[in-house]
């Protein structure tokens, strides 16, 4: 079998690489960015397809993701997260390619007070939300073979995120204001590749949506305390209201993903966030991070 990862230069495909290396090194895997497949010109994705035709799996790790941002570039974000996710799995179906989709629990409005299930009504607050749902929609309509798989607060020690952020400003700053009334869960993207990659062996099993993140819920600022007490950094963090801290796109007060269907369906172990966090400092200090 062989894989191949589009957005290979984002948090999630460097963490599939590294995850890869470490632990599925007998597995074929093509990593591909923009300069290799350019998802605005859909052409460059057949012509990789007509070349490796050992392809059984894609793994769609590209994303538009400025939160904020696509509130002004709305055009961009709809051609990035939904009119080349559609350009996508049309393919797949062409080459009878599994597609495997990362989306994200902005599809919801955060109105419920128990976690989302796959079967839950989705309502975007944002155009980010609205673009990956309708990226999502796209995948149903182009394909039968895929697996969609909505993921949370997603962070490394690669690339730009909140992670990164908190750790970077509180070496900055002796003290931050972070938002305690919108509620979730962390992920760490190496948990969710080393899943992805167990679900890509299992990849006859049916298709459909699948929720993964961490285990255990907490705010915003929950997870930058934990972030600064245990790098052990000299900054407090205080917890605010979003409205004291607002931002062009609004955001759900509460997105928990329910997990039972992934971990029954592909037999997976989730880590709760806290130790995912912990894992996540120490490969930050191992690469050097400052």
């Amino acid at each position: 079998m062989a894989i191949l990862v589009l957005g290979s230069s984002g948090q999630l495909g460097k963490s599939i690489d590294l995850i890869h290396s470490s632990m599925y090194s007998e597995v074929k895997v093509y990593f591909t960015d923009r300069n290799t497949i350019n998802l605005a010109q859909p052409n460059t994705l057949k012509a990789f397809l007509d070349t490796h035709k050992d392809i059984e799996v894609c793994i769609n790790a590209a994303a538009y993701t400025a939160v904020d941002k696509a509130e002004q570039e709305i055009n961009l974000a709809t051609q990035i997260n939904t009119d080349a996710v559609g350009q996508i799995a049309r393919m797949c179906s062409m080459y009878n390619i599994k597609l495997i989709h990362v989306s994200t629990d902005f599809v919801f409005d955060g109105q419920k007070n128990t976690p989302y299930t796959e079967t839950d009504a989705t309502f975007p607050l944002n155009i980010y939300g609205r673009t990956k749902r309708n990226g999502e929609i796209a995948i149903m309509e182009e394909t039968d073979n895929y697996i969609i798989i909505r993921t949370s607060w997603l962070y490394s020690p690669f690339n730009q995120n909140f992670f990164n952020t908190i750790t970077r400003l509180a070496k900055e700053r002796t003290q931050l204001n972070v938002v305690y009334d919108q509620v979730g869960t962390p992920t760490y993207a190496l948990h969710l590749a080393e899943a992805i990659l167990h679900i890509c062996k299992h990849q006859s099993i049916k298709n459909g949506i699948f929720h993964y993140s961490n285990e255990g819920v907490c705010s915003w600022y929950d997870f930058a305390h934990e972030i600064v007490r245990l790098q052990e950094l000299p900054c407090k963090i205080y917890p605010i209201l979003s409205e004291q801290y607002p931002t062009p796109a609004q955001r759900p007060h509460y997105s928990v993903l329910n997990k039972h269907k992934i971990k029954e369906t592909f037999n997976l172990h989730i880590p709760h966030w806290i130790q995912s966090l912990q894992e996540c400092i120490s490969l930050r200090n191992t690469l050097g991070g400052t």
